[in-house]
């Protein structure tokens, strides 16, 4: 899972595995360790129906219905998106990229503009 901050816009891109793995727990969550702190972040059903998120204890949890966790996880669905206060909340499946990385993306989604590509 990778999140994205800018501003008040909040991403986050889940791999193939990530999604099997919310589909099946209804949560999934990283760590990025800063010195003697951790950064959480977490993707959580909830019974609300509009995409929400919270940071609490140096821990960003990002919300979806289970109505749309539902739908997202066994379709193909790329995401969700929507505001909560002055917050823009994005999560969607991370696709492979079209240019060269050294990023591992084996476990990406393939791209659907790959097969225009040359």
């Amino acid at each position: 899972m990778k999140i994205r901050i800018k501003g008040n816009f909040l991403r986050y891109r889940l791999t193939r595995s990530d999604v099997a793995l919310f589909a099946k727990e209804g949560y999934i969550a990283e760590q990025t360790e800063f010195g003697e702190q951790t950064l959480t972040y977490s993707l959580q059903q909830s019974s609300g129906g509009q995409l929400s998120a919270t940071f609490a204890n140096n821990q960003i949890t990002f919300f979806m219905s289970a109505a749309m966790a539902d739908e997202w996880t066994s379709t193909e669905r790329v995401g969700f998106e929507g505001m909560y206060g002055h917050l823009h909340l994005l999560i969607e499946k991370d696709f492979k990229c079209l240019d060269d990385v050294t990023e591992d993306q084996s476990d990406n989604y393939p791209n659907p503009l790959a097969a225009g590509k040359d």
